[in-house]
């Protein structure tokens, strides 16, 4: 039986960035909490758990002076909040996600509505949604937007998730462009498109790491994808890769099923950004065993 790599996988710069800056603060301070999980892997936060970094779900469960926001960077508002209650600010930020926020705000500021493609609870998306003031709203598909009745803008700006894949966000615009209002060439008309502006905010790291996951996909028997349940770049390959082969998605070595190996030979193995090495390495000793 042949395991094979995708040749980009495991933790990507910005959670290796952010590890970093946590254990760094952790040396100084001693102890160091964040606003929710640095990234969406349970071994991950396991192990940074054990070395004093603990993470809170909101500012009311925060009880010392220190507090990191994590890779999927928080609202305007949260830093304000942060900021009165006279904590001081590790901001672990994924520079991609920074991009991605920056983006946002220079739209609202522009007067655009920004429409964000991606997952509404996500907590990027809940940042970027701040960033955007209150000129955002968020949508995996475009019958979300229309079902809320509102009107669809004539200014539209539209950036992504950063997580999102390239494919699925280019089809979001095909159907948004074709559900919004018709271009008048009145001058006096006033209910009619004006301008659109589309930001690409997708991560090119977690777009290459899909590319060769299908890549990989398209000559193996099975592709396993290692990484938390809850990550959205996890499911996402997961997803490029299932409807070419037989796929699953596992965040550890327990939950490989044996079953999965009958009558297979060669086997393709792609991670998540999340996804620490360790994770990697048990999985591969797993199948290799098998």
């Amino acid at each position: 039986m042949e395991i094979e790599k995708a040749r980009e996988l495991g933790l990507c710069f910005g959670v290796r960035r952010a590890i970093k800056l946590l254990k760094e603060a952790v040396s100084e301070y001693g102890e160091i909490e964040t606003l929710g999980p640095v990234a969406h892997n349970q071994q991950l936060m396991q192990a940074l758990t054990r070395v004093g970094i603990k993470p809170r779900d909101n500012l009311e469960q925060v009880q010392g002076k220190i507090l990191a926001v994590t890779t999927h960077g928080v609202s305007p508002e949260v830093l304000s909040q942060i900021a009165a209650c006279h904590i001081k600010l590790v901001d672990t930020t994924c520079p991609i996600v920074r991009q991605a926020q920056n983006a946002a705000k220079e739209l609202a500021d522009s007067g655009f509505d920004v429409i964000i493609f991606g997952e509404v609870e996500h907590p990027e998306v809940k940042g970027l949604l701040g960033w955007a003031g209150n000129k955002g709203i968020a949508a995996l598909e475009v019958k979300q937007l229309l079902a809320t009745n509102k009107a669809m803008p004539y200014r539209p700006g539209i950036i992504s998730q950063t997580t999102q894949s390239q494919s699925a966000f280019i089809k979001f615009l095909i159907q948004l462009i074709a559900a919004l209002p018709s271009v008048s060439y009145e001058p006096e008309a006033k209910q009619s498109l004006k301008e659109i502006r589309i930001v690409n905010t997708l991560c090119q790291v977690i777009q290459k790491r899909q590319e060769e996951a299908i890549r990989l996909a398209k000559r193996s028997q099975l592709m396993i994808v290692i990484g938390g349940h809850d990550s959205a770049n996890t499911k996402r390959l997961a997803e490029a890769c299932s409807p070419l082969v037989e796929t699953h998605l596992v965040e550890g070595a327990s939950e490989v099923n044996c079953s999965w190996l009958a009558g297979k030979h060669h086997i393709g193995i792609a991670a998540g950004t999340s996804t620490p090495d360790e994770a990697l390495e048990e999985v591969v000793a797993k199948l290799k065993s098998l």
